[in-house]
């Protein structure tokens, strides 16, 4: 199923593989209208991103950041939009988190060699280029280095939350992130969610920390799980969103962006409820 809107996509401001500009024409080419900019940690890309936003009529572009932030025992991903690239101390932030990724990635390649998988360091900077160091880009050396044959491997057997290289870094709570982003006029969103032990209560205090939305129609969930995050999602008097989570590194399987089952719906249900945002003039 196509849809209108995509609030949940990374660009090479990240570790997505095309630039923030060919991002959005692939977006607008897909028939997205409202297009969310999420890289991880980072709002690097909006500029190129608006610039390019200006090529498409009737395209909405929307400035976001995707925060990794830590439970016990797991992960948790919270979408920041409608936030402020020229917000000096969201940046502060984004900085400090950026510099955990970077001793993260520092940390698990460590681990690979000790382990005699033999990447390199620099080969990583070099594929993360200017983006925010991410595990994507560890992949990618595996890759290359024939370890793997594709990056979701590099995910299973090594570098995934419960895998032998992985390495925590240094993160906010989920209800800090909502804080963060509640305060500098954005809206929280609850990213890939259907893993998630204990939902229903961690949704309970995400709300009351302010967060308005969570992801329901997320790339290839199928139709069972998408049902129960709704429910989820109603239950809490939450957004249901939804995203595709492009990057454009896990093969011809990847959803494209768009390509997802968000209903036109949750889409107004979202843009009536971002009308009333402080943020809400900073789209393109």
């Amino acid at each position: 199923m196509r849809s209108r809107g995509d609030f949940h996509t990374h660009s090479t401001a990240s570790d997505g593989v095309l630039s923030p500009a060919a991002l959005v024409d692939l977006a607008a080419s897909q028939g997205v209208v409202y297009h969310a900019l999420t890289d991880h940690d980072s709002t690097e890309g909006i500029a190129e991103a608006r610039t390019a936003a200006g090529r498409h009529t009737g395209y909405t572009l929307i400035p976001g950041v995707e925060m990794g932030t830590d439970i016990e025992g797991a992960e948790v991903h919270m979408l920041g939009l409608y936030l402020s690239p020229e917000d000096d101390d969201l940046q502060a932030m984004l900085r400090r988190l950026r510099a955990g990724r970077v001793d993260r990635g520092y940390g698990i390649v460590e681990k690979l060699r000790a382990m005699g998988i033999m990447i390199e360091w620099e080969r990583v900077k070099q594929i993360a280029g200017d983006a925010s160091v991410g595990r994507p880009h560890i992949a990618q050396a595996l890759v290359e280095a024939g370890y793997v044959p594709k990056v979701a491997d590099a995910f299973d057997r090594w570098i995934g939350r419960n895998g032998p290289a992985y390495v925590e870094r240094d993160k906010m709570t989920p209800a800090e992130s909502v804080r963060c982003i509640v305060e500098r006029g954005g809206m929280a969103c609850l990213a890939h969610p259907a893993d998630l032990q204990g939902l229903d209560a961690l949704l309970a205090e995400l709300k009351a920390a302010g967060m308005a939305a969570m992801e329901v129609y997320y790339k290839d969930y199928p139709p069972g799980t998408v049902e129960r995050l709704r429910q989820a999602a109603e239950r809490s008097g939450l957004l249901p969103l939804g995203g595709s989570d492009y990057h454009g590194i896990f093969g011809n399987d990847e959803p494209l962006p768009g390509d997802i089952p968000l209903p036109d719906a949750a889409i107004e249900r979202f843009l009536e409820a971002a009308a009333h945002l402080p943020n809400r003039d900073l789209v393109r």
